[in-house]
């Protein structure tokens, strides 16, 4: 007999039903609701990412084929078209940007992300910024204007290399400029920052500085300086020159009055010269390229969530509808992550998510699944012989 319930029901188990009512009522996320709960919304988003739905009728028409086995999720029979796209353009989709936030936190407190790993020897945090924008078709998300034709959001993330999990994001029209966001960061001082060269400002620069935040980024072309010292360069290496410069620029002197490090860093696999700025001058020059090459990591957050879940196609034309599902397409890969670190079985994220939609309503025990997906145990029932009385 089969004991355990459906996968896609052990994983809302990590949701508490009170936490998220509290969460619920927080928001008053509910007013005015005839029948149709937060709770129902959520299960039908995260379907919507995990079993890779469409549109609305997908989701609807795949949980309606599921109605027996819906009381699991806690839901009691699926929703409808029109009912679950009035609640993602009225309900706010704040309610689940903390409800990912305090997830997210549970997961790192609990260690369900796995140690806090870390490639170099300094015990600094290293943090990557970076943006990337969402395209949208401008005729049918008019708010999101973002070229002539084409429309978008812009998704800022603010990643913790040592979980590749952020510690900040930001959902904004596609014109926002990417250094506006950085405002809203608070930053502990020894951190270490890197970006590309879209957040180039001198008063950025400057303000970290001074608050004793460290960044390593490309620096420009057109840059203007000046050399202050030249540092030693390590022989038979692939740093071609370390030096402590002083930005000249217009305004650059009253914005950044510090003296900056500039190392010229030759890649011989794309034979090409690197030209990194930093405001560290303890580190090796070889640790800032190694530094600088983690920023691969947040585009590999980007793939992960564009190629895995539902943001390139919307199931609401609503700017709340479209925050609902990024913020419960984030939630998703979390728990993809949480799977990921979880299983012993050697497969890429996209594989297991890939798989995961196509046992969502198996019947197994989670663990026992990851760890050998294909074993599907035959479903016997248990013969018992009865004692009969003598």
């Amino acid at each position: 007999m089969i004991r355990t319930a459906s996968l896609f029901s052990q994983l809302l188990e990590h949701f508490p039903k009170m936490e998220f009512a509290r969460l619920v009522e927080e928001h008053d996320a509910e007013r005015h609701c005839k029948g149709f709960r937060c709770w129902t919304q959520f299960v039908s988003m995260l379907f919507c990412h995990v079993a890779h739905a469409d549109s609305l009728r997908e989701i609807c028409n795949g949980l309606t084929s599921c109605t027996g086995k819906l009381v699991h999720l806690g839901i009691s029979k699926a929703p409808n078209k029109s009912t679950l796209s009035y609640a993602n353009e009225h309900r706010p989709a704040q309610l689940y940007e903390e409800l990912f936030w305090r997830t997210l936190e549970h997961f790192r407190n609990s260690g369900m992300l796995g140690g806090r790993r870390h490639k170099f020897k300094f015990k600094n945090r290293l943090l990557t910024l970076d943006a990337t924008v969402i395209t949208l078709c401008v005729s049918m998300f008019p708010w999101a204007k973002y070229q002539r034709a084409k429309g978008g959001v812009k998704l800022h993330v603010l990643l913790d290399n040592a979980d590749y999990m952020p510690v900040f994001i930001s959902i904004t029209d596609a014109n926002t400029y990417e250094t506006r966001q950085v405002n809203l960061l608070k930053l502990a001082p020894g951190s270490i920052v890197v970006m590309d060269k879209a957040y180039t400002e001198h008063s950025l620069f400057g303000r970290w500085t001074k608050e004793g935040v460290f960044f390593v980024t490309r620096m420009r072309d057109n840059a203007v300086y000046e050399v202050v010292s030249q540092r030693e360069v390590p022989q038979n290496g692939n740093i071609l020159s370390d030096e402590v410069i002083r930005l000249t620029g217009k305004h650059a002197m009253d914005n950044c009055p510090h003296c900056l490090r500039r190392i010229a860093v030759w890649d011989s696999e794309h034979e090409r010269e690197f030209v990194f700025l930093t405001n560290h001058f303890d580190f090796e020059a070889s640790t800032i390229s190694n530094i600088y090459r983690e920023r691969w990591q947040i585009e590999v957050f980007f793939k992960t969530l564009k190629q895995n879940l539902k943001i390139k196609t919307f199931v609401g034309t609503s700017e709340n509808a479209v925050r609902i599902q990024i913020w419960t397409a984030l939630i998703a890969l979390l728990l993809l992550k949480w799977l990921h670190y979880l299983s012993n079985a050697k497969w890429s994220l996209s594989n297991l998510a890939s798989l995961l939609r196509l046992n969502l309503f198996t019947y197994r025990s989670l663990l026992e699944w990851l760890n050998d997906p294909f074993n599907t145990p035959p479903f016997e029932p248990v013969s018992e012989q009865l004692k009969l009385p003598m």
